[in-house]
């Protein structure tokens, strides 16, 4: 079993923000963890859960993935994304470029997903969260091109 631990952070929303996640096979642990200048947190939410099982590279053991994001949750669980994959307009819904990122590496693991309270003390999720604000703060931020680019053609 692979565990991933996840969460995400913006300063603002949308502001500067970022997402840590820790990786966790046996005795092995990896963090990732990078910061965007200009996002929301529900894009960081799900950014480090895609980033994580990304990272992976025994798809055929299983993974929990431990998150504080209802977000995310709740759109695997209840399966609406999968609704909205069939959609030809995905449904209208915000993030679609990393929801379609998110089925793609999905599809190819065997994910389970637990959902824990955030900011209770749990020590994955509050060393995840550590990870997202200290990368939000950085000074040398990455561009979200996804949610930059979409904000572009509002405007």
């Amino acid at each position: 079993m692979i565990y991933l631990f996840t969460d995400g952070s913006s300063r603002g929303n949308p502001g500067p923000g970022g997402y840590g996640a820790i990786l966790r096979f046996g005795q092995h642990e990896k963090e990732l963890t990078e910061g965007f200048r200009l996002t929301t947190n529900n894009r960081m939410e799900l950014l480090a859960v895609i980033k994580g099982l990304e990272a992976i590279n025994r798809p055929e053991l299983p993974i929990t993935v431990v998150t504080d994001s209802k977000y995310v949750v709740d759109a695997v669980e209840k399966r609406w994304v999968f609704g909205w994959e069939k959609k030809a307009d995905f449904g209208k819904k915000a993030n679609e470029d990393l929801w379609r990122r998110f089925l793609k590496v999905y599809a190819q693991r065997k994910v389970s997903f637990k959902w824990v309270r955030g900011h209770n003390g749990h020590p994955e999720n509050e060393r995840c969260d550590q990870l997202a604000v200290w990368s939000a703060t950085q000074g040398k931020l990455l561009v979200d091109d996804g949610y930059e680019l979409i904000e572009a053609r509002r405007a």
